[in-house]
């Protein structure tokens, strides 16, 4: 048989994604070495040489999903509503997603690590969101908290996203985007496009 060569940030993206499939498939329950290796086509030792440990995995696997909620704030320069309407979408109140985060968030309170790399993300997360709105306000003549605001918006949409979970008719991506909308409406008045 051939066997291919991988560089080591092609095998650690490998496991990573693996990682983050097993999370989606079946929470962390799901995610243990074998099965990760198994879905990466990969030794065990690997996970110890790439990662250190599988805490450290998992931290990058936390990291990946933050950068992919991360990569939804893209459209900041359209506008608060293009970023309701990305934190929203369909890619991320998806069912599959959402069982990962769960299963992020039910860690971070027990791992330090991942403690650790959510207070990381979150900042970023919190201090863009923050921007956007301070930067709406401005722009509107208006005196709002854009931090607190955020983390508002932050919760509001954490929430959303546990309903949807938990309950995915009760929560279509239309009324998560007009919950979301009427929270920051109230603050800044409407809010144009499309």
């Amino acid at each position: 048989p051939r066997y291919r060569r991988y560089s080591s940030a092609e095998r650690r993206l490998m496991l990573t994604l693996a990682g983050l499939e097993c999370l989606k498939r079946g929470g962390i329950r799901e995610f243990t070495i074998d099965n990760i290796c198994a879905a990466a086509g990969a030794s065990r030792g690997l996970v110890t040489h790439h990662f250190g440990s599988k805490d450290g995995l998992l931290a990058a696997v936390y990291a990946t999903m933050y950068d992919r909620t991360l990569a939804g704030l893209e459209p900041v320069g359209a506008g608060l509503r293009a970023v309701v309407r990305a934190l929203v979408s369909r890619e991320m109140l998806g069912r599959e997603g959402l069982n990962a985060w769960l299963a992020l968030w039910g860690e971070v309170a027990n791992n330090e690590r991942l403690r650790a790399e959510h207070r990381r993300h979150y900042a970023t997360y919190r201090a863009t969101l923050a921007a956007a709105i301070a930067a709406e306000a401005a722009a509107r003549g208006c005196q709002v908290d854009a931090g607190l605001l955020a983390v508002t918006l932050i919760s509001l949409i954490d929430g959303l996203w546990l309903e949807r979970c938990l309950d995915p008719d009760a929560m279509s991506e239309g009324a998560a985007e007009a919950a979301c909308l009427a929270l920051l409406e109230g603050f800044l008045g409407p809010l144009p496009g499309p």
